[in-house]
């Protein structure tokens, strides 16, 4: 598994990009000043998109039903997490355009080369904002396996009260 975009897996069977760009916007603003140079102020990161490129050969990676699927992913205009092969999470992304180029025809009429270019549009504020603070998340999970410690210390103690008056 090269990706995944929600149920969309690219591997070599399906849609093998050969190209992944990343760009990240970051927000300066100017704001004019008489007789001097502007100054400028850090809004924090903009837009983050994706473009995944590739060529498909239907006779040996991925063809017209990848594609399909991949165009209905899209027409469902939802975001739907990116993650890498690698594990790397990338966020929660939307399709903003598809586009394919077909060339090399068959007999038939069906396309021996398939070019394809998908940009993608991140959504989510960060990382922290979709998964939350993990370490507060660990702390309350410490927390709990240590409140269900001392209750089942609580009762062991019971059952063992309990099973030792039986043989007394």
């Amino acid at each position: 598994m090269m990706m995944t975009l929600g149920m969309m897996v690219f591997m070599r069977q399906t849609l093998p990009y050969q190209g992944l760009q990343h760009n990240v916007d970051y927000r300066w603003p100017t704001n004019s000043r008489v007789g001097q140079r502007a100054t400028v102020q850090f809004l924090g990161p903009g837009d983050e998109k994706i473009t995944l490129s590739g060529v498909l050969l239907p006779e040996i990676t991925g063809g017209k039903i990848s594609l399909v699927t991949l165009k209905t992913l899209a027409d469902l205009g939802r975001t739907w997490p990116l993650i890498g092969g690698d594990g790397t999470i990338y966020g929660m992304y939307v399709v903003t355009d598809f586009s394919e180029n077909r060339s090399e025809f068959f007999s038939d009429g069906s396309a021996r080369r398939i070019e394809f270019t998908l940009n993608l549009l991140r959504v989510d504020e960060s990382l922290t904002a979709m998964f939350g603070d993990l370490k507060k998340q660990a702390n309350d999970l410490l927390g709990q396996s240590g409140n269900l410690s001392s209750s089942l210390q609580t009762v062991v103690g019971s059952l063992s009260s309990q099973v030792g008056g039986l043989f007394s």
